[in-house]
C-alpha cells in the first residue's frame, strides 16, 4: 500500500511545502492501512516494524519509502516510531501496553526532545512547565515523548496532548522540510504525573539504543535521495536530454552515489539490530552510515543542480524541492563529534575495522 501511495504523496508535496502544511492527508491514509499501528510488537498485534529485530526489514521498506514520498511525512513516521520504541524499551509492562493501544488505535506520537535556547522542560506538582522547540508535528501529534529536567537528572515522560497548546514560530521558517509543521510548542500546565516517566535517568542517551537508532533517519534520508535521483531523470528525459554525454556522467555519478547510500544503510540497519556484536562497533558502523549517506546525498544535489542548471531553482520543479528537503534534513546533530567517533574508534581496532569490536 504504501509504495503504490508514494506518487501521490509526491504530488501533493508541492503545495504542502508552499503552504508548509501538515501532510494531513498522509498521515491519514497511513493510519487507515495500519501503518502507524506497524511497530507494536507482535506480542501487542502489531509487527513490531522497528521495535523488534524481526521488523528491521519491513522498517526499512517503510521509512525508505515514505522518504521517497515526502521526507516530512518519513520524518514524522520516523520519530513516531523512536518514541514508541522508547517508551516500550523503557517504560513498565502497563506503560507499554499504553502506548501499544494508542498506537493501534492510529494516534501519532511526536518526539519532542529539543529544548529552545536557555531553557529546559521542567515539571512541578505533576504538571510541565516549559516549551519543546522545534517539534515535527506541532500541533497534530496526540502522543508526545518529551525529555524533562528533573533534580536527579534528565527523565522521559510520554503524555497525551490536548491539541490546543500554544504554538509559535513559523513553521515555514525553514528552508526545507516545511510541510513537517515544526514549531516551539508551550507544554505549560500539561498532565505528567509520576506514572508518565519512563525509565531512569539519563536513559534517553543511553546506548547503544541512542546512536544506533540513527540508522532509521538514514533511511528515510535514502528515500529522500531515491525521489531526487528519479526527479531528476524525468527531468533530463523529458527535455531530450537523456542522450548528452555529460548529462548521462553525471547521472552515472548519481546512481553509484544511491547505492552505495543504500549498501550503507542496510549494513547500518543489520547492525543496528542484530543481537551479536559488541556495543561500540555496532555504533561506530552506525555512524559511518549516516556520514557516508551524508556525503553521498550532497554530491547528488551538487549533480542534480549541475544537470539541469537554473532550472533546479526555481519553483515548481521538484528536484528544486528535493534539494531544500534533502538539504535540511542532512542537518543531523553534531556531525563533527560522529566523526571524531568514528575515527578514535577505528583507531583502538586491531584490524582496522570498527564493525569488528
Amino acid at each position: 500500500m504504501v509504495r503504490d501511495s508514494v506518487p501521490a504523496m509526491q504530488r501533493r508535496a508541492a503545495a504542502l511545502d508552499a503552504e508548509a502544511a501538515f501532510p494531513a492527508e498522509d498521515v491519514a491514509a497511513l493510519r487507515r492501512a495500519g501503518v502507524l499501528a506497524a511497530p507494536v510488537p507482535e506480542r501487542f498485534g502489531g509487527t513490531g516494524a522497528g521495535t523488534e529485530p524481526g521488523g528491521a526489514a519491513l522498517a526499512f521498506e517503510l521509512l525508505r519509502l515514505l522518504g521517497e514520498g515526502s521526507l516530512a511525512v518519513g520524518r514524522l513516521f520516523e520519530a513516531h516510531v523512536n518514541a514508541l520504541r522508547l517508551a516500550l524499551r523503557y517504560g513498565t509492562e502497563a506503560q507499554a501496553r499504553r502506548a501499544a493501544a494508542d498506537a493501534l488505535a492510529g494516534l501519532l506520537f511526536g518526539l519532542w526532545v529539543t529544548d529552545p535556547p536557555g531553557e529546559r522542560l521542567r515539571r512541578k506538582d505533576g504538571r510541565l512547565r516549559g516549551r519543546k522547540g522545534p517539534c515535527s508535528g506541532a500541533g497534530h501529534c496526540t502522543r508526545a515523548l518529551v525529555t524533562v529536567k528533573e533534580t536527579d537528572g534528565t527523565r522521559m515522560a510520554l503524555v497525551a496532548l490536548g491539541g490546543n497548546e500554544p504554538i509559535t514560530g513559523d513553521a515555514g521558517a525553514l528552508q526545507g522540510m516545511r510541510a513537517a509543521s515544526n514549531g516551539t510548542v508551550d507544554l505549560t500546565g500539561l498532565a505528567a504525573p509520576d506514572e508518565s516517566l519512563l525509565g531512569a535517568p539519563g536513559d534517553y542517551l543511553r546506548e547503544p539504543e541512542f546512536s544506533c537508532g540513527a540508522w532509521r533517519t538514514t533511511a528515510v534520508t535514502l528515500g529522500g535521495l531515491d525521489a531526487l535521483v528519479g526527479a531528476t531523470r524525468e527531468h533530463l528525459v523529458r527535455r531530450g536530454h537523456a542522450d548528452a554525454p555529460m548529462q548521462q556522467a553525471r547521472f552515472g555519478q548519481m546512481l553509484i552515489a544511491r547505492e552505495t547510500a543504500r549498501l550503507w544503510t542496510e549494513q547500518a540497519a543489520h547492525s543496528a539490530e542484530r543481537p551479536e556484536g559488541s556495543a561500540a562497533g555496532r555504533i561506530a558502523t552506525v555512524n559511518m552510515a549516516r556520514l557516508a549517506v551524508e556525503a553521498a546525498c550532497l554530491d547528488a544535489i551538487r549533480l542534480a543542480q549541475r544537470s539541469l542548471g537554473l532550472a533546479a531553482f526555481v519553483r515548481p520543479n521538484p528536484v528544486e524541492r528535493l534539494a531544500r528537503d534533502l538539504g535540511t534534513y542532512l542537518r543531523q546533530p553534531a556531525p563533527d563529534a560522529v566523526l571524531l567517533e568514528v575515527g578514535a574508534h577505528g583507531l583502538t581496532q586491531v584490524t582496522g575495522d570498527p564493525a569488528d569490536a
